[in-house]
């Protein structure tokens, strides 16, 4: 078995080839071309982000000697350079932390610090995992560290920077590594399928390019993955069935019909995406994700997605953040939960069970039945027909009796909340006229688009405006002021009860209400 993996075969022999880490290239060059090497640097970031790999780079850099000086372009060809490329340099000490955390083997490896390098320009000592060591070995560390021989230079590297003393973090040049994006990742991948002949697709690479999450380590190792799977070649349905991921129409699907507030229809697509046999948590993480995009167009409309425009137009802004607080909070929840299927069951009962607006769309099949009723009707005659369409109250809307209307509309409890703070102003020419505070006129579209359908089948043809003004007789006050009265009188007639008025009597006590108007 002579096959390298690609992780290995295609690590970056100079700081050209690094990707996405363009600001720690270009103060590691820097440093070398002005001559102000560090004595000691500390490269931190997550898994795979070529931590190591910049390390040893910078020991080539260092210890090439194809110039007097450090070079920022090693060669590649000298002794000292080939010996470090495959770790058999004796002027290049590379230490596993996690495996050498005692106080005894940071004293053994100090001891050997002020040896002279044998061939080469410097001795260094390159120390992984770092934070791995023990609280003795960094107190040993320190001194050395901090005024080391002119011929040592300390490399580290970790993964939890946090756990470094900041004693050790002072006398490092720190260098903070990033994850790599997911189009870099892709452009890497995709150069890669190339030198090795390997047929791909966008839509492949991109999908492992994501699963990667800035790690390029852990995406060469999914590419492996993917080829073998595909039996030599990379095909978009191969890897969604390898990663367990999920066509994004599907998602699109399933959130449409949430936002509709079409249970049936939400859990018919659920059952659709069950067919795939999909990761649970990466179907839910991928609708959370599509939430996002779509919040992010509503404030930025960037997206490219039709079907990410279009639930953007038609999704109230605040129920749209939500929804995403819901899917956070139950991906957040799912390895805790016994079943993953279930988790994610329950996290669009909770979307749907916070629908905040009824369907002002009233949808395909209503429309169809609307058509239907109409044909049925049409015999009745034009009165008829607009009797059954609009049922239309009998009594006059004036300031008096607009309370009680409004009460009886079926409006959904965020309609209520917002236009129950507003106050009838008056009712001529067809139009119905409310008024209210800056703040309270600060209504959603949907709201609105909702509210004027429920006038509409409740008075007819009625328009409704909105003026600023002071709201003193809203319905939502009036209501507070009703059960305020009802308490006052209950309160009353639970003082006039003879063994009520006793226990008072007994204790000294009193019946107190407690109420709040809202304004």
């Amino acid at each position: 078995m002579s096959y390298q993996v690609l992780a290995r075969k295609y690590r970056p022999n100079s700081f050209d080839e690094v990707i996405g880490q363009d600001h720690v290239v270009q103060v590691i060059k820097n440093s070398i071309e002005q001559e102000r090497v560090h004595q000691a640097f500390l490269f931190s970031g997550t898994r795979g982000v070529g931590k190591t790999t910049i390390a040893r780079l910078l020991a080539k850099c260092l210890n090439c000697m194809s110039s007097d000086l450090p070079t920022s372009m090693p060669c590649n060809q000298c002794e000292s350079s080939i010996s470090i490329q495959e770790g058999k340099s004796i002027d290049f000490l590379e230490i596993d932390a996690a495996s050498r955390t005692g106080v005894d083997h940071m004293r053994e490896l100090l001891s050997s610090v002020h040896t002279s390098p044998s061939i080469s320009r410097f001795k260094i000592f390159l120390i992984d995992e770092v934070h791995m060591l023990s609280k003795g070995s960094f107190n040993a560390l320190l001194k050395t560290l901090e005024e080391p021989p002119s011929h040592v230079i300390f490399l580290m590297a970790t993964t939890d920077p946090e756990k470094v003393p900041k004693t050790v973090i002072s006398r490092c040049l720190q260098l903070n590594l990033k994850a790599v994006s997911a189009n870099e990742l892709q452009e890497h991948f995709k150069k890669i399928c190339d030198k090795e002949g390997i047929k791909s697709d966008s839509e492949s690479l991109s999908l492992v390019a994501k699963s990667a999450e800035g790690s390029v380590r852990d995406g060469l190792t999914l590419l492996d993955q993917a080829i073998a799977h595909g039996n030599g070649k990379l095909v978009a349905a191969d890897v969604k069935n390898l990663l367990g991921t999920i066509d994004d129409s599907l998602i699109h699907e399933l959130l449409d019909s949430i936002t509709d507030g079409r249970k049936e229809d939400a859990f018919e697509t659920l059952i659709d995406i069950e067919k795939l046999n999909p990761d649970y948590e990466s179907l839910l993480k991928d609708l959370i994700s599509n939430i996002h995009e779509v919040s992010m167009h509503q404030v930025l409309e960037h997206s490219n997605k039709e079907s990410i425009a279009h639930m953007a137009s038609k999704i109230d802004e605040q129920y749209c953040q939500l929804i995403y607080e819901i899917g956070l909070n139950s991906f957040q929840r799912i390895h805790t939960h016994p079943s993953p299927r279930e988790a994610v069951e329950m996290c669009i009962l909770r979307m749907l069970a916070f629908q905040p607006v009824q369907n002002i769309n009233m949808g395909e099949a209503k429309t169809q039945k609307k058509k239907i009723n109409k044909a049925k009707t049409k015999s009745l005659g034009k009165e008829t027909l607009q009797k059954n369409e609009v049922e239309k109250d009998s009594h006059e809307i004036d300031s008096s009796s607009w309370p009680d209307l409004f009460n009886n509309m079926q409006l959904s409890s965020f309609a209520k909340n917002y236009f129950g703070n507003l106050s009838f102003l008056k009712f001529n020419d067809q139009k119905i006229t409310l008024c209210g505070s800056k703040e309270q006129l600060d209504i959603p579209e949907k709201i609105i688009s909702e509210f004027e359908k429920k006038v509409k089948q409740k008075f007819g043809k009625i328009e409704v405006c909105l003026e600023e003004g002071i709201s003193s007789s809203s319905p939502n006050r009036i209501n507070e002021e009703k059960k305020i009265k009802e308490i006052e009188n209950t309160k009353n007639e639970l003082s006039k009860d003879s063994e009520i008025k006793d226990f008072l009597d007994e204790f000294d006590g009193e019946i107190e209400i407690v109420t709040k108007i809202k304004s």
